[in-house]
């Protein structure tokens, strides 16, 4: 077993490089021992083309899309990165940035790009309230009960990792299509920052 310690920011640069999954960049790097490279070539016999290592391509271009709901009380600003000018005027991508937006406006809970972005204090506090409740429960199941409950707070916090409230995407999450987008354009799509903005809030 691997005693390499696999941080965030290491998941977090290997998933900028190569479009796969967190949960993937992650398995990826145990199996090669923190070795990026080794990683994405473990990520590319497993998922084939749909990874490519887009290298230190950095994504400079990008748009700055906003959205306004119905009755103008709730309002967002996105911007989503790309590497290059010709996929940030593309239909796909600047659709992909406004369905994002409209999904921030719909979820008052939504703070945080990644889970790398959210600060120790919050998630701290959200453990220990999760450890105060299951602290009836058997010793040996209350780690995974705080895990488990610290996952689900994550799915309402995190843009990535919110389920899409529009049918048409079928239940995906903003990181599935993202990740869909990024193999779909060959480019490193970046969900950069966003704003929501509530009247009285």
């Amino acid at each position: 077993m691997s005693t390499v310690e696999i941080s965030a920011k290491d998941v977090k640069a290997l998933r900028d490089r190569t479009g796969a999954g967190m949960m993937d960049c992650k398995k990826a790097l145990a199996e090669a021992e923190g070795d990026v490279e080794k990683a994405i070539e473990l990520l590319r016999l497993k998922q084939g083309k749909k990874i490519q290592d887009l290298g230190e391509r950095t994504a400079t271009e990008g748009t700055i899309q906003a959205y306004i709901h119905a009755g103008a009380k709730v309002g967002v600003l996105i911007e989503v990165d790309c590497n290059t000018d010709f996929v940030a005027t593309n239909d796909d991508f600047v659709t992909f940035a406004r369905d994002v937006a409209m999904q921030i406006a719909a979820t008052p809970t939504v703070s945080y790009v990644s889970r790398e972005d959210v600060p120790a204090d919050p998630r701290d506090a959200e453990a220990r309230i999760y450890e105060l409740q299951a602290s009836e429960k058997p010793e040996n199941v209350r780690e995974k009960i705080v895990a488990g409950k610290l996952d689900a707070w994550y799915r309402t916090v995190v843009l990535l990792e919110l389920q899409m409230h529009n049918p048409k995407f079928d239940g995906k999450t903003v990181q599935q299509l993202r990740d869909e987008l990024t193999v779909k354009t060959g480019e490193n799509v970046v969900i950069r920052r966003f704003t929501r903005f509530a009247v009285g809030q």
